[in-house]
C-alpha cells in the first residue's frame, strides 16, 4: 500500500471528521435557538448549512478520485463506501438542524405557549448520540457503535409520548394548535435525526466487521 494512497485516506477522514463536527455545531445551536430563544444564531445556522452542502462535494469527490486512483479494496474500500454514507445521513443532519431553527423562528410569531413535552431531554440525549458516533468513527470502535445503535428505541420513545402529549394539549387548548404543531414538528426532527446517526454507527460496523447492519423505522 503506497505512503501517496495512506496519506489520501487519512485527509479523507479528516475532512469527514470535519464535515461532522460542523453539523454537530449547527445542531448545537439549532437546539439553542428552540430552548433558549435565542434568535440570533440563525443566520449562522444557515451561513454554515452553505458550507456543510460545499464540504459534502468536496468529500464525494475525494471518495472518487480515490477510487479511481488506487482501486482499494478489503477495509479501505468499505472505508470509502461508508464514508459516502455518512456524508449524505451528515448532510441531512444538517438540514434538520436548520429546519429546527425554522420552527424555534416560527415559535415567536404566537402567543407564548409552555412545551407539554420536555423537547429538551430528548435534544440532548440525541446530541449524546451524535457524539459518541463521532468517537465510534474516530476509533473505528465497534462497542461504540453498537452502543449508539441501542438508543434509537429510547428516542422513538420519546417521541410517541410527544405526540401523544401533543394530541392531548391540542384537545385542551385548541386556540394553541399553531404552536403546538411546531413542537410536534421538532420532535419529529429529531426522531428522524436519531435515525441518521444510527445509520452512523451502522457504517461503524460495516467498516470494522464488513457486516452489513440495517435497523427498522417506524413512522408515527
Amino acid at each position: 500500500m503506497s505512503q501517496i494512497f495512506l496519506r489520501e485516506i487519512e485527509k479523507l477522514k479528516a475532512h469527514l471528521v470535519y464535515l461532522f463536527k460542523m453539523v454537530e455545531m449547527n445542531y448545537t445551536l439549532a437546539c439553542r435557538a428552540l430552548n433558549d430563544g435565542d434568535l440570533g444564531v440563525a443566520e449562522e445556522i444557515y451561513r454554515q448549512e452553505s458550507e456543510i452542502d460545499d464540504k459534502k462535494i468536496d468529500i464525494q469527490e475525494e471518495c472518487f478520485k480515490i477510487i479511481a486512483l488506487h482501486q482499494p479494496v478489503a477495509f479501505d474500500l468499505r472505508f470509502i463506501m461508508a464514508t459516502l454514507k455518512f456524508n449524505n445521513d451528515l448532510e441531512r443532519i444538517g438540514d434538520m438542524a436548520v429546519s429546527i431553527a425554522k420552527r424555534a423562528q416560527a415559535l415567536e410569531e404566537f402567543p407564548p405557549v409552555t412545551p407539554p413535552v420536555d423537547l429538551g431531554k430528548m435534544a440532548n440525549h440525541v446530541h449524546d448520540m451524535l457524539n459518541r458516533s463521532l468517537d465510534a468513527l474516530i476509533k473505528l470502535d465497534q462497542d461504540l457503535a453498537v452502543g449508539v445503535l441501542g438508543d434509537e428505541e429510547a428516542v422513538d420513545e420519546m417521541h410517541r409520548h410527544n405526540l401523544k402529549m401533543i394530541k392531548e394539549a391540542i384537545v385542551r387548548n385548541p386556540e394553541q394548535i399553531d404552536a403546538l404543531v411546531n413542537y410536534l414538528s421538532v420532535s419529529r426532527y429529531l426522531e428522524r435525526i436519531a435515525d441518521y446517526v444510527t445509520n452512523l454507527g451502522e457504517e461503524v460496523v460495516y467498516i470494522v466487521e464488513g457486516e452489513i447492519v440495517y435497523h427498522l423505522h417506524q413512522d408515527e
